[in-house]
C-alpha cells in the first residue's frame, strides 16, 4: 500500500488517478477483510464515484487528501450510512449529519471507503466486545489488534487504507496502533472536534489518526483538527501545522517510578530507543509522576460514570433497539436494554454504582481529584521536559480469548495510556523493536500542551531503526 502523501502527489500530478488508488484499497479489502474483519461495510460504489468526481477536477483545484483512502471508526456520523457502535442497540441506526472531522475530510477530496470494527460503544482493549465478532490482527491472525479502535489499526496495517481515524478514551488509538505496528495519536484534548463522535466518555474522548508512518499522521492530523463551533470544548486554535522540529534541543523525561515489571521484549525496545536517540543529540531526564499509579482505577471510575449517563438515552423508546412483546414498561427496559453486550453493561452498572448517592463521594469525586494532582504532575514534568517516554502497553498483541476471563489483566492494558487523556495532553505511539515472537512493540511520547510537533519529531527519530 502507497502511503498517503504519495497517493497525493501522484493524484495531483496526474501519475494515478483517484479511482486507481481506489481500486487498489478495494483489492486489499477483498483479498484480506475476511480473515482480518477489520471493515463492517464497504463503501465501494459511493467510493469509486467520489473518485471519479476528484479526477474530473482541474489538478490545482485537488486537495490536501486528494484519491485518498480513509477507514472511519464506526462510532463517527458519516450522513446517510450505519454508525453502529459495533452494537445490536445500534445496528439499523443511520447517520443524519456528519461529524466535523467528516467534513473536513471530503473537503480535502479524501474517500471514507468503509466504516471500521470496533469494541461495542468503545468499551474493551482487545477489538473482542464486538457486536459483529472480533478484530484479527493482521500480524498474526490468532491475536487481538488491541482495541478498541482494532478495526481502524487493523486496516492501516493490512494496507486496506493509508488512514483510518478512531477515538481515543483512555489509549483506544494508541494501544491498537502499538499491537499493529502502526503510528497512532491521541491529540490534545480540544485538537480535534468531537461533532459527530457518539460519547463514550466526553472528558476523555479525542478523534486521532492512525497511519503507516509518522509523516501521513502529521498530514491526517492537520486536515482533521481545528476550531469548530459546534463542540464548545474545541480550541480556538488553527489547524495543527508541523513546525521544524530539532530533536538536538530537545529533553525526554523518564518515568522511573512508572515503570516496573516491564516485560523483557519492551524494556529493551525502551532502552535501545534512549540510545538512538540520545545517538541524535537527544538528553534525557529522571522524571516522578507520583501518582500515575492511580490513573488507571480512577480512569475506570470516571469513564464508567460517564458512559453511564452518556448510554442511558438508549432505552429503545427514544434511541436504539426497540424489543418487542414487552409485558409493561419495567419489561421493556430490561428487554430493549439487554441489546447491550456485557462488557458494555458491566461498565454501565460500575458507572451508576460509582455516581449514586451513596457513593459519588467516595468513589466519583475521590477519582476526580486523582484526575487533578495527575494533571499537576505532568505541569510539573514539562517545566523541566519536552516530552517523556513510556511504552504504549505493558504487553506486545496477546492471543484472542486470552484474557477473557481476566478482567483485571485486560483493563491493565490501558496502564500506561489513560494518564494522557486524564491530563488531556497530546501522546503518540510509535513501533519500534520486536518480541521474541516477531510482534512489534509500542513506545509512546507524552507531549505538552498543543505540543505534537515535538513528539511526532522523536518519533520519526526512530523509524527505520
Amino acid at each position: 500500500m502507497m502511503k498517503a502523501r504519495d497517493i497525493v502527489r501522484q493524484v495531483k500530478t496526474g501519475a494515478m488517478t483517484a479511482k486507481q488508488a481506489v481500486r487498489e484499497c478495494l483489492a486489499q479489502i477483498e483479498k484480506l477483510n475476511p480473515q482480518i474483519n477489520a471493515l463492517l461495510e464497504v463503501f465501494e460504489e459511493e467510493a469509486l464515484a467520489r473518485a471519479a468526481r476528484i479526477d474530473a477536477k482541474p489538478a490545482e483545484q485537488r486537495g490536501a487528501l486528494a484519491g485518498v483512502c480513509v477507514a472511519l471508526k464506526d462510532n463517527i456520523e458519516f450522513e446517510g450510512h450505519t454508525m453502529s457502535c459495533a452494537s445490536r442497540m445500534l445496528a439499523n441506526y443511520k447517520a443524519v449529519y456528519n461529524a466535523t472531522v467528516v467534513e473536513r475530510l471530503l473537503a480535502a477530496d479524501a474517500i471514507i471507503i468503509g466504516r471500521a470494527n470496533m469494541d461495542e460503544f468503545a468499551m474493551g482493549s482487545s477489538n473482542e466486545t464486538s457486536a459483529f465478532g472480533p478484530v484479527k490482527n493482521p500480524l498474526d491472525l490468532t491475536r487481538v489488534p488491541g482495541g478498541s479502535s482494532g478495526g481502524s489499526a487493523a486496516a492501516v496495517a493490512a494496507g486496506i487504507a493509508p488512514i483510518a481515524l478512531g477515538s481515543d478514551t483512555g489509549g483506544s488509538v494508541r494501544q491498537p496502533a502499538a499491537f499493529c505496528g502502526v503510528v497512532g495519536i491521541k491529540p490534545t484534548y480540544g485538537r480535534v472536534s468531537r461533532y459527530g463522535l457518539a460519547a463514550f466518555a466526553s472528558s476523555l474522548d479525542q478523534i486521532g489518526p492512525l497511519t503507516a508512518d509518522v509523516q501521513d499522521n502529521i498530514l491526517a492530523l492537520s486536515v482533521i483538527s481545528g476550531a469548530d463551533k459546534k463542540d464548545s470544548t474545541c480550541t480556538a486554535r488553527p489547524p495543527f501545522a508541523a513546525e521544524d522540529c530539532k530533536i538536538q534541543n530537545l529533553t525526554v523525561g523518564i518515568p522511573l517510578d512508572f515503570l516496573r515489571d516491564l516485560n523483557p521484549a519492551v524494556a529493551a525496545a525502551l532502552n535501545k530507543a534512549k540510545e538512538v536517540l540520545q545517538s541524535k543529540g537527544v538528553k534525557f531526564k529522571d522524571i516522578s509522576l507520583p501518582h500515575a499509579k492511580y490513573a488507571l482505577p480512577a480512569y475506570y471510575i470516571v469513564a464508567c460514570g460517564e458512559a453511564s449517563s452518556n448510554l442511558a438515552r438508549f432505552d429503545g423508546l427514544r434511541y436504539g433497539y426497540k424489543a418487542q412483546g414487552a409485558r409493561d414498561l419495567e419489561d421493556t427496559y430490561l428487554k430493549n436494554r439487554a441489546a447491550f453486550g456485557p462488557e458494555v453493561k458491566r461498565r454501565i452498572m460500575l458507572g451508576a454504582y460509582s455516581l449514586g448517592s451513596a457513593h459519588a463521594q467516595d468513589y466519583y469525586l475521590k477519582a476526580k481529584k486523582v484526575f487533578a494532582v495527575i494533571r499537576r504532575d505532568f505541569e510539573l514534568a514539562f517545566s523541566g521536559v519536552d516530552a517523556v517516554l513510556t511504552p504504549c502497553a505493558p504487553t506486545t498483541a496477546f492471543k484472542l480469548n486470552d484474557k477473557n476471563r481476566d478482567l483485571i489483566s485486560l483493563y491493565l492494558s490501558d496502564l500506561y495510556t489513560v494518564p494522557a487523556n486524564i491530563a488531556g495532553v497530546p501522546a503518540v505511539s510509535a513501533p519500534f523493536g520486536r518480541d521474541a515472537d516477531n510482534l512489534p512493540v509500542g513506545l509512546q511520547f507524552y507531549g505538552n500542551y498543543f505540543e505534537e510537533n515535538k513528539i511526532y519529531a522523536l518519533a520519526a527519530a526512530l523509524e527505520g531503526q
